[in-house]
């Protein structure tokens, strides 16, 4: 299974760009998929937000079903090629966006309908399939088909499929993210800090790029009103909240950018200590 998705990293790194190009110019990740696959691109959607901070309408998710098919089968529906065109309509796909068809055993109709009418919309089109056999790799941008033979218990592709369409969602999402400077070095620079959890790790990550102990970045925090990326240009640039902001704007939000420093030569130095 694990060398199934890394014969595909070549295009694996083709999509991550695809989707970073797209969120540069301002549009949307849809993922569209039915049963297992479905889920999993709910999964890649719901995630996007807490972790790098999104707007909930950056990375959406079309499951067959609705909503309810989340949480419950529901028989048949994959089969609705029309009802998958509908369901993409709804979002209103565009030449900006792209949309990412998931399906396993590569026949579902639901993502075809999806699919065919999103390319008619000038969407950009990633399938991400475990058949790398199937036609639909005729009308699409790029296929992703990590091949990992026969399911352990026939059919049920949930199993090696499932998780191997999880690895390769998971490498597109989080590599287009790094791509746009969501991260720092291998640090969470844009997590949401609604909650005291997330709110500690913020305070770790300001500690570990700043060298601050943890009242101070405690502090600093509050003052770049627990925006990290602030909280960090201001304690290494020695600027207000609202230059720092300022200064993010014009790195196009790279903390890296913003106070002219690698985050490796720091990164190193904390292992060498530990």
């Amino acid at each position: 299974m694990l060398a199934a998705v890394q014969r595909e990293h070549e295009r694996i790194a083709v999509g991550i760009e695809m989707i970073a190009s797209a969120l540069r110019k301002e549009g949307r990740v849809i993922f569209i998929g039915a049963g297992t696959s479905g889920r999993l691109g709910v999964l890649e959607s719901a995630e996007m937000p807490p972790t790098f901070s999104t707007s909930p309408t950056l990375v959406q998710a079309i499951m067959a079903g609705g909503r309810g098919a989340i949480f419950a089968s529901k028989e048949g529906v994959e089969d609705n090629y029309e009802e998958g065109a509908r369901s993409v309509m709804r979002l209103r796909p565009t030449k900006k966006d792209v949309v990412i068809g998931v399906s396993a055993s590569g026949m579902t109709q639901f993502v075809r309908g999806a699919l065919t009418r999103s390319r008619r919309a000038g969407a950009r089109i990633v399938f991400v399939t475990c058949d790398p056999h199937t036609e639909l790799q005729t009308f699409v941008d790029l296929m992703i088909s990590p091949a990992v033979g026969a399911e352990v218990i026939a059919g049920s592709t949930r199993l090696k499929a499932g998780t191997a369409t999880k690895m390769v969602l998971n490498m597109l999402t989080t590599g287009a993210m790094v791509r746009i400077g969501k991260t720092y070095g291998n640090l969470m620079v844009d997590v949401q800090t609604g909650s005291e959890k997330r709110r500690d790790r913020a305070k770790r990550i300001v500690e570990i790029v700043t060298g601050v102990d943890d009242e101070a970045a405690d502090k600093l925090l509050r003052s770049a009103r627990w925006n990290v990326k602030a909280a960090i240009v201001m304690q290494k640039a020695g600027l207000k909240y609202a230059q720092a902001v300022s200064r993010l704007r014009k790195s196009h939000d790279f903390v890296r950018d913003a106070i002219g420093e690698d985050a490796e030569a720091r990164l190193r130095q904390l292992l060498e200590v530990s």
